[in-house]
């Protein structure tokens, strides 16, 4: 399985370009899930779902599935931050898993920057940025020899995933 990250600040199109990324990948045959980190606690249930009630009862893991979804709810006992490894290992085999957020994560990553957001890019610190998605490469205010890419520009991020061979695929024995 080859993992990808996309890191960048809140509102500056990392959805919007994994989105059409999943598109353009799954054109060229590719069989692609994605891992989103969420900032706070979130609810994909809501009270008086069987679901919902099961959680409440105090159920550590409810698994609802049909005949053409399953989704898996688990709470833990005692707040925590699983690491993006912890998750990867919770996914079904692919040919891409794209990764949202993490930015601290020691997987391959592909900023998403905008200029017009002032924000400091992570490029110049984070040695696991293998490429900028960005809406004006020349504003970037490090010069830096990553590919840099448009924004949106899902086929160009695609070409560049799959002409690097294996340099995504993911390894879980590195990451134990």
């Amino acid at each position: 399985m080859n993992v990808i990250g996309f890191c960048g600040p809140s509102g500056v199109g990392k959805t919007t370009l994994i989105e059409q990324l999943v598109a353009e990948l799954k054109k060229r045959g590719q069989r692609v899930s994605v891992l989103k980190h969420a900032h706070k606690t979130f609810e994909i249930d809501y009270p008086g779902k069987d679901t919902w009630r099961h959680r409440q009862a105090g159920a550590l893991e409810v698994l609802i599935a049909s005949g053409h979804r399953l989704a898996k709810m688990r709470e833990y006992e005692v707040p925590g931050r699983p690491t993006v490894h912890q998750l990867i290992a919770e996914m079904v085999e692919v040919d891409w898993l794209l990764v949202e957020g993490f930015k601290d994560a020691d997987i391959p990553k592909v900023e998403v920057w905008r200029s017009d957001m002032k924000t400091v890019p992570f490029y110049t610190d984070d040695p696991f940025i293998v490429g900028i998605a960005c809406d004006d490469g020349t504003a970037l205010p490090q010069s830096t020899l990553r590919p840099v890419f448009g924004l949106p520009d899902p086929v160009a991020v695609a070409d560049f995933l799959i002409s690097s061979g294996d340099r995504f695929t993911y390894n879980p024995e590195h990451h134990g």
